[in-house]
């Protein structure tokens, strides 16, 4: 007894029915006497009959892993159930960093897709389908990056297959054949599913839990642990809502239900330096979102863009708006890869810092007009590009927000304030611009997190000024060094200007 609470220690047991029997007979002596009970020790063997949820402590979150579900109602229960317990023990799904971004916790959203057994498992059934989603998720960035956390990249937590090594498409056809060649229906042991795809699905370093779209617990003949016919999709972070974690899953369910029907056989995409380029752009993305719910709705799923409104507004803010010429320049958060560093010498041993140091916003203009006006960001033109829509064009801009001592090219200093311009060439005018700060533009930095979004959202507005543009004449023709880098043909990196 200690505090009041009778402490049960449950010793290893031979079988699941003897671990329920005891747990019976605890819960039954409790009710009798009127006793509280904690009950600790070893947990019962592994048995599809018994749901099971776990509670862990990480470094600076509390990690659940609930119980799986066996339809759509059940998995909707169990969420909402989940996001209400966490807010009436005042913990948050989201989080605000100092300078008001909004952002989820770090923990991650994780979905795994599987069966009540490994035999049931669809992925093992069926290996078309694991090929399929593999495929899905090469050719549409948008399930990597719209639903992601900041921490993304190569050496992420959910690293894409084709972020890190050049060759690893040419691999994943080998792959593909494999699995084509069977044909669908054919009986495929469940280890061969496995031994194609362990070594792809992987990190820089070979790890086959961080990958995002992780088998280490699909079917290892190396573990009896690693045999439960599972995938695991990491690529999510956590929703300040229970309805958006909901969405996220109904997409996951929607791909596996289209593909089981006719498999996915699209070659994989080389998008090689795109996806740090074009679509580390929020327009590219919804676009590329649209196109993912255009194929559920001709799968036969009534999908709608409109449901993922929420997730873009909420990866991607709006930082601030302004008007000049007739011209409406929007700049908007974007995504930028943070890498790990080379190792350092720290307090406690060796260690290897995250350059969180470069940031990318994205900026659009309308009614714009390319043989009069340019768009120049701290007097380097943005190469700005058509979207498809007459006189609307976006490009990203890439710079140092802070200057730690360990990043990349760490002499480089901080580009803020951003001044954008609105240039008429004819005239060799800016005729209107904005300026963008990252931090207090009057140097007070807080020394608080926001209490709630209205906070934080106040924040990033107010480090935006419709105004500030470059007085003076303007060059018809701008610094060539600081446009985009080769093979980076939207991306202005003010580094290297």
């Amino acid at each position: 007894m200690r505090n009041g609470i009778l402490n049960v220690f449950l010793p290893p047991l031979p079988s699941t029915e003897a671990f329920v029997d005891l747990v019976a007979a605890v819960e039954d002596t409790a009710a009798s006497l009127k006793v509280p009970v904690r009950i600790e020790g070893y947990p019962p063997r592994r048995d599809p009959r018994l749901g099971q949820f776990a509670v862990t402590p990480d470094p600076g979150v509390i990690e659940v892993n609930i119980q799986p579900a066996r339809s759509w109602d059940e998995l909707v229960t169990n969420t909402e159930i989940l996001y209400e317990e966490a807010r009436q023990t005042r913990l948050g799904t989201e989080k605000f960093l100092v300078d008001g971004h909004h952002t989820g916790t770090g923990g991650g959203n994780h979905v795994v897709i599987g069966g009540a057994t490994p035999a049931d498992s669809p992925l093992l059934r069926r290996p078309d389908l694991l090929r399929s989603l593999v495929g899905y998720f090469v050719n549409h960035p948008a399930l990597s990056y719209l639903f992601s956390g900041l921490f993304v990249g190569p050496t992420s937590q959910a690293p894409r297959i084709d972020e890190a090594r050049e060759d690893s498409i040419d691999e994943l056809e080998v792959a593909f054949r494999q699995i084509d060649e069977r044909g669908r229906g054919a009986p495929t042991p469940p280890w061969l599913v496995d031994r194609i795809f362990r070594h792809l699905l992987v990190d820089v370093t070979g790890n086959t839990h961080r990958a995002e779209l992780c088998i280490d617990k699909l079917f290892n003949p190396d573990s009896a642990s690693g045999r439960l016919g599972l995938l695991e999709l990491r690529s999510f972070e956590m929703p300040p809502h229970a309805r958006m974690s909901m969405a996220q899953q109904l997409v996951l369910r929607g791909l596996v239900a289209a593909f089981w029907q006719t498999p996915y056989a699209q070659r994989p995409a080389r998008w090689g330096t795109a996806l740090q380029d074009r679509f580390a752009l929020p327009h590219f993305l919804w676009q590329d979102m649209g196109d993912v719910v255009g194929d559920l709705r001709r799968a036969g799923f009534p999908f709608e863009t409109s449901w993922f409104v929420p997730h873009y507004e909420f990866r991607f803010p709006i930082l601030g708006e302004a008007a000049a010429a007739g011209i409406d320049l929007q700049l908007r958060a974007a995504v930028e890869p943070w890498h790990v560093l080379g190792e350092e010498s720290g307090g406690s041993g060796q260690v290897r810092y995250v350059d969180s140091s470069l940031e990318r916003l994205q900026v659009r203009v309308r009614g714009y007009s390319d043989d009069r006006y340019s768009v120049a960001c701290n007097g380097h033109r943005v190469p700005l590009h058509p979207t498809g829509t007459s006189g609307e064009y976006v490009a990203g801009v890439r710079f140092r927000a802070w200057q730690p001592p360990s990043a990349l090219h760490p002499r480089i200093p901080v580009h803020a304030p951003l001044i954008f311009d609105v240039v008429d060439l004819w005239n060799q005018r800016s005729v209107g611009g904005c300026t963008y700060h990252v931090a207090h533009q009057g140097g007070m930095a807080h020394e608080k997190r926001p209490i709630n979004a209205l906070e934080a959202e106040g924040r990033r507005l107010a480090r935006f000024f419709a105004h500030g543009h470059t007085p003076g004449a303007q060059p018809a023709t701008f610094p060539v060094e600081a446009q985009s880098a080769r093979g980076f043909p939207m991306t202005l990196d003010l580094r290297r200007g």
